[in-house]
């Protein structure tokens, strides 16, 4: 008897919920089984309006005690509007991309008649696509009076814009007629995040991957995690904590909670892999990057996920030949000779027959023969060259003067202002 009463007082509230939803929806009703929604979502903590005078107003202590003898209250905070009670939800609320929609369907017999064959099936209709999410596709035999039939669906939404959720109920009367409506429940999904992206290319063939994302909703969000998933060309290093002896610390620290429209930088170090670093050619072509992961929680632990689509950046051009430092002194002694080590990479797709000329500007200076062959470069292919050189002026100097050229096409390059080195005066006594 407890049993069938809590049902039935459930059955009340579901309806009564029901009620309270269905202005909002366009349904289609039908006078025998009838068809009730109830969203599945985490309740809420209970608050309320605290209501307080001083001893020598005229309530005195009334409102003291009524809020001690209020259950909703903590005890020993009473002033607080937040309180120890949760809520159930009291609307459908808001559905956001990337989280999971939980409904609870039911079907009630609410005629005096035994009906049979009850098969009940959920659809959910988005922009592009139409889903079936009912657990099972067997008809019920037979449905008594005030007997229901339960469903729950679950629907991680991949979406935004609007979806409707179609809910349809065939069943068999006494007499044998077989009957068939349906119902409709439309609801918005909406965007929980502002992505965007900044791509940095360096020198050394690196890509630097910059993330700002903001959170767009009215609530707390707690990034669980936020990591970059790289192409088949790239390793991946998080440029997003700062180690110490024991373990990496995140810079956002230990609490990784996004305020309602607050924007957080994510950065990225994107390294070719050494099977793909030796072709200039196909890194040169490569535009996809990868596709950022984001994971976050909100409230009372509703996860959501989203993935972006797959991030391209403008590949660089470097012409047919590219020149590049593999390694080159910080600083250097003024009049001093100094190593550096150049790397050249035939970038086109046929072979070349390399000249190569130095010319001095008027602080650097290059020490070698100038005019020296450097043999055949086929495509895809390089080649070290070590180069010396000394600076006849102080201060931060640019090195330039590096002329290749093609013998094969008489097309020459010309590689001004490749880095820059600070020159200093080992002579030089300090003042005391």
């Amino acid at each position: 008897m407890e049993v069938n009463q809590a049902k039935q007082e459930h059955l009340l509230a579901l309806k009564g919920l029901h009620m309270e939803i269905s202005g909002k929806f366009p349904t289609l009703c039908n006078p025998n089984p009838n068809v009730y929604l109830m969203r599945l979502t985490k309740p809420t903590l209970f608050t309320n309006m605290p209501v307080t005078c001083e001893d020598r107003d005229l309530p005195g202590d009334l409102f003291g005690r009524l809020m001690k003898e209020d259950p909703s209250t903590i005890r020993g905070a009473e002033a607080l509007m937040l309180g120890e009670l949760l809520t159930l939800p009291q609307n459908f609320g808001n559905i956001f991309l990337g989280e999971t929609f939980s409904s609870y369907i039911s079907v009630h017999n609410d005629s005096s008649q035994v009906v049979k064959d009850i098969l009940v099936k959920a659809d959910l209709q988005t922009s592009s696509q139409r889903l079936n999410l009912s657990a099972s596709n067997n008809a019920v035999t037979e449905l008594k009076p005030d007997s229901c039939i339960d469903d729950v669906i679950h629907h991680e939404v991949k979406e935004i814009g609007t979806h409707i959720l179609v809910c349809a109920v065939s069943y068999t009367t006494q007499a044998g007629e077989k009957l068939y409506f349906r119902k409709f429940f439309k609801f918005q999904v909406l965007k929980p995040l502002d992505v965007k992206t900044k791509f940095y290319n360096a020198e050394t063939d690196e890509v630097f991957l910059e993330a700002q994302i903001q959170n767009i909703t009215t609530s707390s969000m707690f990034m669980e995690k936020v990591s970059l998933e790289s192409s088949m060309m790239y390793n991946v290093a998080e440029l997003n904590t700062v180690e110490t002896e024991d373990e990496g610390t995140s810079t956002f620290g230990k609490m990784s909670y996004l305020q309602p429209m607050d924007t957080r930088q994510y950065l990225y170090c994107l390294k070719p892999k050494p099977e793909f670093a030796e072709k200039a050619g196909v890194i040169k072509g490569v535009t996809v990057i990868g596709k950022l992961d984001i994971v976050w929680k909100t409230n009372l632990g509703e996860r959501g996920r989203l993935q972006t689509s797959q991030l391209q950046r403008m590949a660089p051009g470097y012409g047919d030949v590219r020149l590049s430092l593999e390694m080159i002194p910080d600083t250097v002694n003024l009049e001093e000779p100094f190593d550096i080590t150049c790397k050249i990479t035939n970038c086109s797709e046929r072979t070349m027959d390399l000249v190569l000329e130095m010319c001095n500007t008027c602080s650097i200076h290059w020490c070698g023969v100038s005019g020296r062959q450097l043999g055949k470069v086929s495509p895809s292919a390089s080649l070290a060259l070590p180069l010396k050189l000394l600076s006849s002026v102080q201060g931060l100097q640019s090195i330039s003067g590096l002329r290749l050229t093609d013998t094969f096409l008489k097309r020459t390059y010309e590689y001004d202002d490749i880095a820059q080195v600070c020159v200093v005066c080992p002579y030089m006594s300090r003042e005391s």
